[in-house]
């Protein structure tokens, strides 16, 4: 079996900034792995793709599949393109896709990106879909990375995640855990876009309101924050629920977006405690806005980490190159002690060419 593997892992996230590229070098040790980024791309989405991706949950079923190969087509484009500009091979390539629909409850799931499309626009075997099988099984299909948290980034005690959604991974009684915390970037990003603004850079936005109390009790009483463990957000939850609550013409956008900050510092801050010689990471976009930070490490007295820029922006994409590795090695990629399925399962989908 192959020791050493070059992968392309390829990430769409709910905040709908762009996708990730990283190509990622891993080699297999005797019971350890090594892993780096050799080079990584975040390729923003023009206005059209923005308005494609926005309203792809409303198309119709047929209207939807062609939307699936065109994406699939634009990921694979992208990709060759990628491996070109940097003069770089790929063994394969790794592709999350952008969620449209996921409701496990109902056992449904749904990421566009066609994969046989990826594979035929780079010429490069592609994995993908790695939720389904999960799901099926009962699971939550999310969320995934915390395979890669538990081989690839030990050394912490928690790794936590600030993208649309914030996410945490860690060990519980000697079996790893992990679940979606509090909506993030997708409410922080739909809020500035009421003042023309793609997202609030470093907070400054946030950083000129004031917090209103009656908003952050709501926030904080929503029937999620009570729920158990393994558990994940979803868009079409956010829109149900957490979106109609800033319907409050009385407050600034300035108000809302510093009470969201304080409701996402709590509801992180719930779940980081114990002691003080506990270590964190913390990636994702969120991870770049000072002021959240801020209000994070102002809640917690454990040691945060936050890792330069590359490990920050294409963690995630570098996890999913690695979920593609072990779907090729036939090793468990996805664990029931995180989604809740009914056993540990191999997740995704091979198109080889």
């Amino acid at each position: 079996m192959m020791k050493k593997y070059k992968v392309l892992g390829i990430m769409s996230g709910t905040s709908m900034d762009g996708i990730d590229y990283a190509l990622c070098e891993f080699v297999k040790n005797d019971d350890s792995w090594e892993c780096k980024i050799s080079a990584a791309e975040t390729i923003p989405y023009s206005n059209e793709w923005e308005k494609k991706l926005g309203n792809c949950h409303n198309l119709s079923g047929y209207e939807l599949l062609k939307l699936d190969m065109e994406y699939g087509y634009y990921i694979g484009e992208n990709a060759k393109n990628f491996l070109k500009r940097n003069g770089l091979k790929a063994d394969f390539i790794s592709s999350h896709g952008h969620t449209v629909f996921h409701n496990p409850k109902e056992k449904v799931t749904f990421q566009i990106g066609n994969g046989a499309a990826i594979a035929s626009a780079s010429s490069l075997t592609t994995v993908c879909n790695f939720r389904i099988l999960d799901v099926a099984l009962h699971g939550q299909g999310a969320p995934l990375v915390p395979v890669g948290d538990a081989i690839l980034f030990s050394d912490y005690d928690y790794c936590l995640n600030l993208g649309g959604f914030a996410n945490i991974s860690f060990l519980w009684y000697k079996k790893r855990v992990a679940f979606d915390i509090c909506p993030v970037n997708i409410a922080i990003n739909n809020l500035s876009r009421q003042l023309g603004k793609g997202f609030d850079e470093d907070g400054n936005i946030g950083r000129q309101g004031k917090v209103d109390m009656p908003l952050l009790k709501a926030l904080n009483s929503l029937p999620f924050y009570k729920e158990l463990n393994p558990k994940s957000l979803s868009r079409e939850w956010t829109e149900e629920f957490f979106f109609p609550l800033f319907n409050h013409d009385h407050l600034s956008i300035h108000d809302k977006i510093r009470t969201l900050y304080e409701h996402i510092a709590f509801q992180i801050s719930r779940i980081l405690t114990g002691k003080s010689s506990k270590k964190i990471l913390i990636t994702g976009g969120g991870a770049h806005n000072k002021f959240l930070i801020e209000l994070i490490k102002s809640k917690t007295n454990m040691k945060i980490t936050i890792p330069d820029k590359q490990i920050i922006n294409f963690k995630e994409a570098l996890i999913f190159a690695f979920l593609g590795i072990l779907r090729m090695r036939n090793e468990y990629n996805c664990l029931s002690s995180v989604t809740g399925s009914r056993h540990d399962n191999i997740g995704g989908v091979i198109y080889r060419v």
